[in-house]
């Protein structure tokens, strides 16, 4: 009797996929049992085997054991949550509740290579800004235990503090096994900024360079924010590191056009901090924010320009000049005069002869009585800098503008956020921060989709850290999530700023949505648990009275208090299919089920299932039908049916 294939409800296996490539890459290091014969692969790439035991490279206490941690694959799942969301059964982003490791795992299967940018703010290791189990074992169990949902049987957790024989080593564990396992969902042409400070500056950049290689590091920023205090030098600024996924990712550009339109109230208050009066600043920009579409003999093209007539002494590519009008009234041609003008304050003179080059290439436009150089917009390029000044109290008082309290240690400036985003993704790429904190980079997102019709999707993966009520430094955070109804978790707050920035878009709108480009202001909260299918306890004792309890377990192998809609989402994650896939609820010969992107997949959990279901299940012709084992419960018969039936229509058949 021929049986259905099982579902692997594990997460990604990334070191099989890795042995796999090798041995598809080099056929002759294979041994015995699909292994990799290790000397073999070196000779083959022209390496000898080093028999010293000295070696560059970085090593630390629990290296080898992140690989495990990397290797060991997760058992749990991501629960839904709609009554937490904004229009969950329609938007794409999703904001996460759980520990980040294994979400990460989770998410490999379904968004390997999907993520263009990566942002995290992960702890500084300042000596108590992170937890770890006291026996150190990063797992699904860990997290059950740290939030409560299992019995943590005595497991203490506490935060890393630099009296600790392994204080850096630490945060290093922490560290890599994330990084790794983003590194996988970053596209070849993905980026990844980390935001840290002085104490472990210097040894992300070592993890990162093994993570990533050195070759695809980019740049470090410095992000002048603000002085703290110290006995010798004041310290006024935090980093960011900046890697490339891909070598090729490296050779990237990075430039936008100057969107004039935007910066002009920016523009206004550099020229008043200059002693300019608004109004003065704002004549003066006039011109800067006329955008003219003409053709252009020279480039054969409509190309858009605008014209420029402020002057400051550092930009070279603006024109004011002085003009002969005599005898030529208001019309072209008109003419350069000679007459030696003195510059007006803040501003100077082109060169005769660059003016001369500028009216060969046709580069000069005439307003009045001024002449303005031509500049296109796939010239007006610039980069992203290597020194970005924003005050971290503008995250503050931004957060407090939202939520009305001060109720989150120095968040992340969301406009430092939204300025990354705005050099590094196109307006429909995928944003991913693991370490979410308030949610500045679902603020930023939201924001920048605004400002250029974009939308870019986030995801924002956030632990449910408790809030102690008896600790002074959180007591305002306690009093907010009581005030609001909120559970005492950090990650209440994430989905809370979220919450109210959409609100705030939306009256802005007026509730409507743009006609050009149906806006996502919504986001779907899933929550890190356990498999909605019961495992196999190997650990439980072998006798008789132990196994049948097992046995009777497994007669229905759904925990209680799951729904179709828990199933539902736990097959979509781990058959590779994104969380925000559409799905469509369906009857077919009077059972429900789930057609999965346009009916590329059937799900079925309903039980007492017959033949006449399952051949209305083949006649709609998907590539892959997904059953619950109990819908075949005591009918081997059937189940045998079943696989024939699919197959003589080349459909995937699998239960779960």
């Amino acid at each position: 009797m021929t049986l259905p294939e099982k579902l692997d409800l594990t997460s990604h296996n990334l070191p099989a996929d890795k042995t796999a490539e090798l041995l598809r890459l080099f056929p002759e290091i294979r041994t015995e049992g699909d292994k990799i014969d290790f000397d073999k692969l070196k000779l083959v790439l022209g390496q000898t085997v080093d028999a010293g035991r000295e070696r560059y490279g970085m090593t630390w206490p629990g290296k080898a054991d992140c690989f495990k941690t990397i290797q060991a694959p997760s058992t749990g799942t991501l629960l839904p949550a709609p009554d937490e969301s904004v229009d969950f059964d329609t938007t794409e982003n999703l904001i996460i509740e759980g520990d980040n490791l294994n979400v990460l795992k989770l998410l490999q299967k379904a968004y390997l290579s999907k993520v263009k940018m990566i942002y995290i703010d992960p702890p500084y290791n300042t000596g108590n800004d992170f937890i770890y189990p006291d026996n150190y074992a990063e797992s699904l169990q860990t997290y059950l235990e740290y939030t409560g949902q299992v019995d943590a049987e005595g497991r203490k957790f506490g935060t890393n503090t630099d009296t600790d024989g392994r204080f850096h080593s630490r945060w290093l564990n922490m560290m890599y096994p994330r990084l790794y396992l983003a590194r996988n969902l970053l596209r070849d042409d993905g980026v990844v900024f980390i935001s840290i400070d002085d104490n472990e500056v210097d040894n992300l950049r070592k993890l990162c360079n093994e993570i990533f290689g050195e070759e695809c590091w980019l740049a470090t920023i410095v992000w002048q924010n603000s002085s703290r205090n110290s006995d010798q030098i004041a310290i006024e600024h935090e980093y960011l590191h900046v890697y490339a996924k891909t070598p090729s990712a490296n050779g990237t550009s990075w430039n936008r056009t100057r969107d004039i339109a935007l910066n002009l109230e920016k523009k206004i208050q550099e020229y008043k901090h200059q002693g300019m009066a608004k109004e003065d600043a704002e004549k003066e920009l006039s011109a800067e924010i006329d955008l003219l579409l003409e053709e252009d003999e020279h480039r054969g093209d409509k190309t858009n320009a605008w014209l420029t007539n402020y002057k400051n002494i550092d930009d070279d590519w603006n024109i004011y000049y002085p003009v002969d009008l005599s005898g030529e009234g208001n019309g072209p041609p008109r003419r350069f005069g000679d007459k030696e003008v003195p510059a007006p304050p803040g501003r100077h003179w082109m060169s005769q002869e660059y003016i001369d080059e500028l009216l060969t290439q046709n580069r000069i436009a005439w307003r009045g009585d001024r002449a303005y150089r031509k500049l296109y917009i796939q010239e007006s390029l610039e980069n992203l800098k290597s020194v970005i000044r924003i005050p971290t109290r503008n995250g503050s008082e931004t957060l407090k503008q939202i939520l009305g309290k001060d109720v989150f240690d120095k968040p992340k400036p969301h406009n430092l956020l939204k300025q990354l985003a705005y050099y590094v993704t196109e307006k429909d790429d995928l944003i991913l921060d693991f370490f979410a904190g308030s949610g500045s980079m679902a603020h930023a997102v939201l924001e920048l989709n605004e400002e250029d019709e974009g939308n870019r999707r986030y995801i924002l993966v956030q632990l449910p850290e408790h809030i102690n009520e008896n600790d002074k430094n959180q007591k305002t955070s306690f009093d907010f999530c009581a005030v609001n109804n909120l559970k005492p978790h950090i990650a209440e707050i994430t989905k809370e700023r979220v919450r109210r920035v959409i609100k705030k878009v939306n009256e802005k709108r007026g509730g409507q949505i743009s006609l050009l480009n149906k806006k996502d202001r919504g986001f779907r909260v899933f929550k890190l648990g356990e498999s909605n299918f019961k495992g196999w306890e190997a650990a439980v004792p072998k006798d008789e009275a132990s196994l049948a309890k097992q046995l009777e377990l497994h007669i229905d192998h759904i925990r209680e208090g799951r729904t179709s809609e828990d199933i539902l989402y736990e097959i979509l994650l781990k058959s590779g299919f994104p969380l925000t896939t559409p799905v469509e609820k369906i009857e077919v010969e009077g059972k429900s089920a789930y057609s999965v992107a346009g009916g590329g997949m059937l799900i079925c959990l309903e039980k007492d299932l017959a033949l006449e279901t399952v051949r209305a299940m083949a006649e709609l012709k998907p590539q892959r039908v997904i059953c619950l084992d109990m819908g075949f419960a005591g009918n081997d018969q059937l189940k045998a049916n079943a696989v024939q039936i699919f197959k003589t229509k080349d459909i995937v058949f699998k239960t779960v």
